[in-house]
């Protein structure tokens, strides 16, 4: 007879009774993490933990902390943990966000033209009107028209789960318009890096990438979908684009574009659902977390904010991304609709139209990377720019809000209204 100090041994009943447990858990969290919700806030305690420990008197470990360096030397990997971040661990939100664009394209809201054509234009628009108005901000300033991209990206994650915040009554049709958008933004701020952002380009190792690649591609295209092949392709490919002088983020859309997203007759989902429902939970809970947290302590003690004040740069970036993407998003959607046949999802008006154009203002993930691309990382200005970010998308969201609530309420109105007898 055990003594009461010493627990009987488990039986085969109770181990697997704890092994289901471990697995719910586990499935639980990452569905968590699959909703936009979640991860908006993942980010944001991640990117409020750094702003405290930065301007914490232990600033100096989290310095140290950014600049730790690690990896093989010997493969041009001998990288800091702030640069692992932004190159390694944001190419697979990257990569989730190709599959995202990759399945609009070719199934969803992108692949109807007459549906696509209005959060496209806005997209767009959204673009070239904020780059213009940091421009005309800053004109005169040295050195700051490197800068012109940082307020041109809407950060989807973020976007999506503010929205998903702020109403529970809003039109159903408002995320499908959000989506789109921030996908073609995406789509764009992507092929800016590559273009502008690139400094010196080999193409030896660019070719040399093509061979994983299109290796990781033939596996996905004949559904050998096992982590074990794809995997070790995949870091192949990063690897070598990182080694050519592309940013390595690329890599994760480069890889995403091979992956079909159409299901065959004998298959439930895709192979693009597979990875992306496998991948997003490591994408939203750790990758764009971790980026955040390294992207966002600013110091703002010891003179930091009356420079970042005093900076066009600063200003540039936040009148251009509360601004510049409300009047970009708004306009372009208003004008393609005034002159063409193209119209607004049944169910929408430019009320709430107006609500995402503010929304589109939260650009926080991809323009905290070109910022850092443009002004590198950690110089004076790129602090800066980082402060001016956060400044402008939490501005960008707080009026978003005063909006969407708004209107929130008017639907809910409605809603009660036609469920009264």
């Amino acid at each position: 007879m055990p003594s009461p100090a010493t627990s009987p041994p488990p039986t085969p009943a109770r181990r697997l009774l704890h092994r289901t447990r471990n697995l719910a858990d586990s499935t639980f969290v990452a569905d968590a993490l699959r909703t936009e919700t979640v991860g908006g806030v993942l980010l944001l305690v991640a990117a409020g933990v750094a702003l405290v420990w930065a301007n914490s008197p232990w600033r100096e470990a989290y310095d140290a902390l950014k600049h730790l360096t690690v990896g093989p030397a010997s493969l041009h990997l001998q990288l800091d943990l702030s640069h692992w971040a932004s190159d390694g661990l944001l190419a697979v939100f990257f990569f989730v966000a190709g599959l995202e664009l990759k399945r609009e394209l070719i199934v969803g809201d992108l692949s109807d033209v007459q549906r696509a054509v209005l959060p496209v234009v806005a997209a767009v628009a959204g673009v070239v009107v904020p780059a213009a108005l940091f421009l005309a901000v800053t004109a005169g300033t040295a050195g700051a028209a490197r800068g012109w991209a940082v307020p041109t990206a809407t950060d989807i994650a973020f976007a999506l789960a503010a929205l998903a915040v702020m109403g529970s009554h809003l039109p159903s049709g408002l995320r499908s318009f959000l989506l789109t958008l921030a996908v073609v933004d995406d789509l764009i701020a992507i092929t800016i890096i590559a273009v502008f952002y690139t400094a010196d380009l080999d193409v030896r190792w660019l070719l040399a990438a093509v061979v994983p690649l299109l290796g990781f591609g033939l596996l996905a295209q004949r559904r050998l979908g096992r982590w074990w092949l794809l995997l070790p392709l995949g870091l192949a490919t990063w690897g070598l684009v990182h080694a050519s002088g592309v940013h390595a983020t690329v890599a994760g859309v480069l890889l995403a574009l091979t992956v079909p997203v159409r299901s065959r007759t004998d298959e439930k989902q895709s192979p693009a659902e597979r990875l992306e429902h496998a991948v997003r939970p490591f994408s939203a809970g750790v990758a764009v977390p971790v980026f955040a947290f390294f992207a966002a302590g600013v110091t703002f003690v010891g003179g930091g904010l009356s420079a970042a004040v005093r900076d066009p740069v600063a200003w540039g970036v936040v009148v251009a991304l509360v601004v510049g993407k409300a009047v970009g998003v708004f306009g372009g959607t208003w004008l393609t609709a005034r002159f063409t046949r193209a119209e607004l999802d049944e169910g929408l008006e430019w009320g709430d139209v107006g609500g995402l154009s503010l929304l589109a203002g939260i650009g926080f993930t991809v323009s905290l990377l070109i910022g850092e691309l443009a002004f590198g990382e950690g110089s004076p200005r790129d602090d800066h720019v980082k402060a001016a970010v956060l400044a402008g998308s939490l501005l960008a969201a707080a009026l978003a809000a005063l909006v969407l609530r708004r209107r929130d309420r008017a639907y809910r109105r409605l809603a009660e209204a036609d469920a009264t007898p």
